[in-house]
């Protein structure tokens, strides 16, 4: 790789990249401003814009979204007749969680073992600093052939759909030729992969009553309706024995073509303990990638510290429904929803509101920018060959893109393979995907304006 110019430039630019990572990640930008300061998501967003301009970006800008948050647009224009491309990441991050969990303050990038630590680093600050790294690398070895659009968004982790909204108000604002989502991952580190399939998802709140105020469980116990006993009813109900999801009505039979998951990586990937099982059934890429899954998030009952001997009159879940290509969110919502009617036993009281939901994705990879990213993944990954994974996970703004630019060809890439764990603890980047991809991407952009 090193024999390219654009390489090594890159290489060359290294240390600055993490002296900006370090910058950017020490800014607290989660998008949940009730647990962090709404100062510190501004001030990244400001960090973002600064960078831009600096860059010779025009139309800089900082957008207040309907959600309350920021995103930050810039234009760099390329050679008259050029074609267009739109740059994503975000810049917002998820919570750090456990904070004594962590090896090293989530919030300060610091070196371990190779990698790069810090809230943010893969998912997606990263994602920034590959999008400035592969302009700058360009603009070295002859200049930028396209027009570039950037657009970094504030409130990606919080599913809350502030840009969505933007873009739909604003529909000319990020048109595009093509449009490169720095939001994924490689399978693996070293393998070169575009995610061309995400799932979609949708969050459904749960509140089971049966009593007009908890009761004692001896004097009452067995005869009382006990609404704790009910959810529990309602949430087994949404799996086999086997741990398959099974909603009502909701197909889960698709298989995945494409890259496989073998079952002994995948536990490596998952941190699966010893002796336990891997749930559904199919390979494990039709089960992430093409298939819907449940999972509980989370369950409103008395803790065991604390609780006493009673009945309880009320409790209530927060439910995940991942839904895969070719599902419409709101109809697996719609199904989701009867079937936690259908299935709540003792006839108890059952409500139940949506407050999230995300389409699914599918990209077309018979597109010329395809063909360029395989071409410019060869040379970044010498002796390997690009590969086409799924993702479990929602990027409800891929299909507001697809839908406002159905011209548009969408690649998704990025920093985020297994050992990154984002939105955990330890969340880390590997500075060797850092500096190939953004090579990959000086050289996808330099490849798509020749195509």
């Amino acid at each position: 790789m090193s024999s390219n110019p654009v390489a090594e430039t890159v290489a060359s630019l290294m240390p600055r990249a993490r002296a900006e990572l370090t910058e950017l990640v020490a800014f607290k930008s989660v998008a949940d401003f009730d647990q962090f300061p709404k100062s510190e998501s501004e001030g990244a967003a400001r960090w973002v814009a600064d960078a831009l301009t600096a860059e010779g970006f025009e139309d800089v800008a900082l957008l207040d979204t309907p959600d309350g948050t920021q995103s930050v647009y810039g234009y760099l224009p390329g050679p008259e007749g050029a074609k267009t491309v739109l740059l994503y990441a975000h810049y917002d991050v998820q919570p750090p969680l456990d904070e004594a969990a962590w090896s090293t303050p989530p919030f300060e990038l610091t070196e371990r073992d190779g990698r790069w630590y810090g809230r943010g680093a893969a998912d997606c600050k990263g994602g920034v600093i590959m999008h400035l790294l592969a302009l700058r690398a360009l603009k070295a070895n002859g200049g930028v052939p396209v027009h570039v659009k950037v657009i970094a968004e504030g409130s990606e982790e919080m599913g809350t759909g502030g840009l969505e909204r933007y873009a739909e108000e604003h529909p000319d604002l990020l048109e595009a030729d093509t449009i490169v989502i720095g939001d994924a991952g490689n399978f693996r580190v070293g393998l070169p992969t575009v995610t061309s399939t995400l799932r979609g998802m949708t969050l459904v709140r749960v509140q089971i009553d049966t009593l007009a105020g908890n009761l004692h469980s001896g004097q009452f116990g067995g005869a009382a309706p006990d609404a704790l006993g009910a959810l529990i009813r309602v949430l087994d109900s949404l799996r086999a024995e086997d741990g398959s999801t099974t909603v009502d009505g909701l197909t889960g039979e698709s298989s995945w073509e494409g890259l496989s998951y073998e079952d002994e990586q995948f536990r490596q990937d998952a941190k699966v303990l010893d002796g336990v099982e891997l749930i559904g059934s199919g390979t494990v890429a039709d089960r992430i990638w093409a298939r819907p899954a449940v999972t509980v998030l989370g369950i409103d009952c008395p803790p065991v510290v604390g609780a006493t001997p009673s009945v309880q009159a009320s409790a209530r879940a927060l439910i995940s429904l991942r839904v895969p290509p070719g599902v419409d969110a709101a109809e697996a919502t719609k199904l989701l929803q009867a079937h936690l009617e259908t299935h709540t036993p003792w006839g108890a009281r059952v409500r139940s509101e949506q407050i999230g939901q995300g389409q699914a994705f599918r990209a077309d990879t018979s597109s010329p920018a395809y063909q360029a990213m395989a071409d410019a993944m060869a040379v970044a990954y010498p002796g390997q060959e690009m590969q086409y994974a799924g993702q479990g996970g929602s990027i409800p703004l891929c299909n507001t893109l697809a839908a406002l630019y159905p011209h548009a060809e969408i690649l998704l890439i990025g920093l985020s393979e297994p050992e990154a764990q984002i939105h955990a603890v330890n969340e880390s980047v590997s500075p060797q995907e850092l500096e190939r991809l953004s090579v990959t991407e000086a050289l996808f952009l330099r490849n798509y304006a020749a195509s």
